[in-house]
């Protein structure tokens, strides 16, 4: 029988920082979602009510657009590819339907890089339909390729029916996840990801600045997209850097465009002015070792893909937990690199990393006496767990 197993893992200075006042307190915001994480690593700075499902409005385009990527990317399309603008995409998303939109004339046939821009500077609804349309021949199936994109990329709770957010009380995600999103388009796109810092785009002749607010607002703001309906209220995902560190900030719900651009810049500066990168574990260096069933090694080391960093308080005392969580044991063989469970580091009662672990090392199925006296192993701990229970 397979289960859980939850390994303290030791890590150099536990207790973080000098002794020295309590860190400044978080800021007080408006909205009644949100999120902070330091881009490269997931390090959780800010959080609040982040697991709740909300209407993501024009957010839900930073899927959309990461399903484009991903297929540039695998080669299946290309930048200046162009897209039909159909009689549905001009009524529901051009100037007929008086949302945002590019303002793409019917029938235009428009590059895929200039429908890109569109969406990603100007929240254009008529540029997500032909995208989606020129794909995936139809809105239904790029919505298909969205979730499916949304599962592979690890968000497992978010759900989308359309390509530009207009409201649909099934269509949910997490502040969580939108972070999720955002932060997988800033570390594998990067050549795309900079058209959303432009500060305008025209279009037909008619020029339009970029909705976010956060451009010229915050230094080092560079992304990414605002999103409002009735029902979603205001929201915003937002990145900046500053000394080579990335922060994405997701809020969502405020009342009014100027708490979003408030709540937004006041969590980025708290965490620019407060927190350092500390290294826990080097690259190559092993984490943790997992138990494996039926192996020539009774254990497999563990470490991560690349350096495991943790954005900590400055100049504060902070002791963090880290917990290495796998299903186990490790049925043999085991090959190097094979993906085993996560490092959870713990702030308090706050979960702030949590990095997947692959095995280090090769580990061969064992002889039959081996996994003979594995097996008779487990039926023991089985069976004293079983009377546990009844007891």
């Amino acid at each position: 029988m397979r289960r859980l197993w939850f390994l303290v893992v030791a890590v150099a200075g536990l207790v973080l920082g000098p002794i020295a006042p309590a860190r400044a307190a978080p800021p007080q915001i408006t909205a009644p979602h949100a999120l902070l994480v330091e881009a490269e690593t997931g390090s959780v700075l800010f959080e609040k009510a982040a697991d709740e499902l909300v209407a993501p409005a024009s957010l839900a385009m930073l899927m959309t657009v990461n399903v484009v990527f991903d297929q540039l990317q695998l080669g299946n399309i290309s930048l200046t590819d162009e897209y039909l603008i159909s009689v549905n995409a001009w009524r529901k998303g051009g100037a007929p339907s008086r949302s945002s939109t590019m303002y793409a004339a019917l029938n235009s046939r428009v590059k895929v890089e200039d429908l890109l821009k569109g969406v990603m500077i100007q929240s254009a609804n008529d540029g997500c339909i032909a995208l989606a349309e020129g794909i995936a021949g139809n809105e239904t199936e790029f919505v298909r390729m969205m979730n499916d994109r949304a599962r592979e990329i690890g968000l497992t709770k978010s759900y989308f029916t359309n390509v530009d957010g207009l409201p649909d009380p099934k269509m949910r995600v997490t502040p969580r996840e939108l972070a999720v999103m955002a932060r997988y388009i800033t570390l594998n796109y990067p050549e795309y990801y900079k058209w959303f810092g432009e500060r305008e785009f025209t279009w037909n002749k008619i020029r339009q600045q970029n909705r976010n607010p956060l451009l010229g607002m915050v230094e080092g703001a560079d992304g990414m997209k605002t999103g409002f309906t009735n029902e979603a209220g205001y929201n915003l995902v937002g990145s900046a850097v500053q000394n080579g560190v990335r922060l994405i900030v997701v809020v969502t719900g405020t009342k009014n465009p100027k708490d979003r651009a408030d709540d937004a810049k006041k969590l980025l500066d708290y965490g620019f002015k407060n927190f350092d990168s500390r290294v826990l574990f080097a690259e190559g260096q092993t984490v943790a070792e997992a138990k494996v069933f039926g192996g020539a090694r009774g254990r497999v080391s563990l470490a991560a893909k690349s350096a495991v960093k943790l954005m900590v308080p400055r100049g504060v005392s902070d002791k963090i937990v880290a917990k290495m969580v796998y299903t186990g044991p490790v049925r043999a063989p085991v090959n190097a690199g094979q993906a085993i469970g996560s490092l959870q580091v713990w702030r308090g009662d706050a979960k702030v990393l949590d990095v997947p672990l692959q095995a280090s090392e090769t580990v061969a199925a064992g002889s039959i006496s081996q996994r003979a006296f594995d097996a008779a192993s487990e039926l023991v701990i089985n069976l004293f767990r079983s009377a546990a229970k009844k007891i």
